[in-house]
């Protein structure tokens, strides 16, 4: 890879989404600090780390597990914000920036792990029965 994780568009759309879900975190009841503002913090903080941690990774099925982990949180965060949206917390309104954030990183996210996908595909025409490197 010759970009560092840093110059990546997917990864600074996902930092600048977790810094709008700890700025929308504090609209959250102080009584949910070690509840719903915890896990939403950490499964948006989740989604850059992995971008990152799998950008290091040398093998390109690697590289795409990572990222699948990272759209894993993505879809973490999505229903932490819904839940808040529903009980009352958060008015949709409130959320929009974060949410139009979450489909870009999101569509990223696929499109990086199916480029992986299929890379590790033409290295290795068995990808499905022999792991790819």
């Amino acid at each position: 890879m010759g970009l560092h994780y840093r110059e990546l568009t997917v990864w600074k759309k996902a930092i600048a989404l977790a810094k709008e879900i700890y700025r929308l975190a504090q609209l959250l009841p102080k009584e949910e600090t070690y509840g719903m503002r915890s896990q939403i913090t950490r499964a948006s903080a989740s989604i850059p780390a992995n971008i990152a941690e799998g950008w290091t990774r040398e093998s390109e099925k690697e590289r795409a597990q990572f990222l699948a982990i990272a759209q894993g949180s993505l879809a973490e965060t999505d229903t932490f914000l819904t839940l808040c949206e529903e009980i009352g917390w958060m008015q949709s309104k409130q959320t929009a920036t974060a949410r139009g954030l979450m489909v870009e990183v999101g569509k990223m996210l696929s499109s990086l792990r199916r480029r992986f996908r299929e890379s590790c595909r033409i290295l290795n025409p068995n990808y499905f029965s022999v792991p790819c490197r």
